[in-house]
């Protein structure tokens, strides 16, 4: 296992390099960068002429090497990650781009993790429920309960909450994790409780989308596993249905949820990031989309490296339970 473990890390160190390429030219390509953003506010806001707020904004580009060719630019940035451990410097923030991450990645991954361990558990139960009731009232209705999970958008769940709780129930504080009282005050059940009320529709929103798809997959499987010839056997020798179903087909149904966990990670970081936009929490999610819409270049680049890397440690991690989970993936599969 720690040498499959090894090889799967060193073949990810390429993988994550040709992303690293590939999300800085692809952030690099629209046109403008930040001294455009700084030349606008000049303008707009501050009532200079087009030439002074156009030397201001040269002047910028040459202080934070932002008029260098994209190659240069992006070896600069991979060279300081690489060798100091350096992701560049927020321009808009004004502070170290890994200050930004360290402070928005926790708490997204947080309740990223959160919402996938609701999704998981609760996904997999509805789907044993189900399909061990086919054709039921209440196959049909998880069922619908999976369609809508799977095919309303998430910004749109999140709208129509925003404006419940606005416009119908007045609630004034959107936009924070914490009521004003609570924001530096120690940890307390009080503050536990005001954090759960601010945070639970994206963990509602994000946690929906991923049990209907962990339902839904549920379901089928292990309806097929059900009429497999092994567990007709094990119905034979006289086991109960439960102990059939539960010691029987659902492990062997549970494969490719297990696969699944590759993608959940990253599938629930955009899920949250969604919700988050338009909740206004300060998570990932608004902190990529202002960057991009500035051109806050080496933030915009950080955050995604960051969300490559949950997928490539996601799978790493997916292929690990599954070889777990499965003597022959150990036996065949070099573990």
């Amino acid at each position: 296992m720690l040498r499959f473990l090894l090889v799967r890390i060193a073949s990810a160190i390429p993988v994550l390099f040709i992303l690293s390429v590939v999300t800085f030219a692809i952030i690099q390509a629209p046109p403008g960068d930040y001294a455009d953003y700084i030349r606008s506010q000049l303008i707009n806001q501050g009532g200079a002429s087009y030439a002074q707020a156009e030397a201001q904004a040269q002047a910028y580009r040459v202080e934070h090497g932002l008029d260098k060719p994209m190659v240069v630019q992006y070896v600069n940035w991979i060279g300081g990650i690489v060798t100091r451990g350096d992701f560049g410097y927020s321009m808009f923030y004004n502070k170290p781009v890994a200050d930004v991450v360290g402070e928005r990645l926790p708490r997204t991954l947080l309740l990223a993790l959160v919402c996938h361990i609701f999704a998981s558990v609760l996904g997999i139960g509805f789907g044993i429920w189900a399909a061990t009731r086919q054709y039921s009232w209440i196959d049909s209705l998880l069922s619908g309960i999976s369609f809508l999970g799977m095919t309303v958008p998430r910004f749109l769940m999140a709208l129509i909450i925003v404006y419940l709780l606005v416009f119908q129930f007045d609630v004034t504080e959107i936009g924070s994790f914490f009521s004003p009282q609570y924001g530096g005050a120690p940890w307390s059940w009080a503050k536990f409780v005001d954090l759960l009320s601010h945070v639970w529709p994206v963990v509602a929103i994000a946690t929906f989308g991923g049990l209907a798809y962990n339902m839904r997959v549920m379901r089928g499987n292990l309806l097929d596993t059900l009429n497999a010839q092994y567990v007709e056997t094990a119905k034979a020798k006289g086991l109960s249905g439960g102990a059939v179903v539960m010691r029987h087909a659902v492990p062997n149904a549970l494969h490719p949820l297990v696969m699944y966990q590759g993608v959940v990670l990253p599938y629930m970081l955009t899920g949250e990031i969604e919700t988050a936009i338009i909740f206004a929490l300060p998570t990932v999610g608004p902190a990529i989309v202002g960057s991009m819409a500035i051109g806050d270049v080496y933030v915009t680049a950080t955050f995604m490296m960051v969300l490559s890397a949950t997928l490539i440690v996601g799978n790493i991690i997916a292929d690990m339970l599954l070889a777990l989970l499965d003597p022959r993936v150990r036996q065949y599969g070099g573990a």
